[in-house]
């Protein structure tokens, strides 16, 4: 019986960047292997309801018509997977006011969270201006994904 909206499947899965790099995956070997941080992760498969918006778009699209034990590689476009890289979600701002937002000083690659939620990255750091990064760090990219459907209920 092939997958419709509404069923709950289970994946095992590999994600790569068009390159081949993995930047994510399902099982500890693969990650290992890959030189992923395996620590403080447990690893298992990824489970959802297809149509439930719980995952991107591309892979919710990618296992409808699979059936339980199919594998297959799909290569899914930044608009349904984490969206173009928005140059507005970019923001600049005085390295004071920065550090008292944030309570640190302000350094390239710190991770942030915003009084709104939002999560963003220091990309650039100079003593004038501090750039932060909101866009989602996959976005913009084409992702591949190896998927195995290992259950539908």
């Amino acid at each position: 019986m092939s997958i419709q909206p509404g069923d709950r499947v289970s994946l095992s899965y590999v994600g790569r960047f068009e390159s081949g790099t993995v930047f994510a995956t399902s099982e500890r070997a693969v990650a290992a292997e890959h030189g992923l941080d395996t620590a403080d992760r447990e690893f298992s498969p990824l489970r959802f309801t297809v149509g439930g918006e719980e995952v991107i778009e591309g892979l919710d699209d990618a296992v409808r018509g699979m059936a339980e034990g199919e594998e297959k590689t799909v290569t899914v476009p930044p608009e349904q997977a984490y969206g173009r890289h928005d140059p507005e979600r970019v923001r600049e701002y005085d390295p004071d006011t920065f550090e008292g937002m944030v309570g640190q000083s302000p350094a390239v690659g710190l991770h942030v969270e915003a009084e709104n939620g939002l999560h963003g990255d220091v990309t650039a750091v100079s003593e004038e201006t501090v750039e932060v990064d909101f866009n989602h760090e996959l976005a913009g990219q084409r992702l591949v994904f190896e998927i195995s459907v290992l259950e539908v209920e």
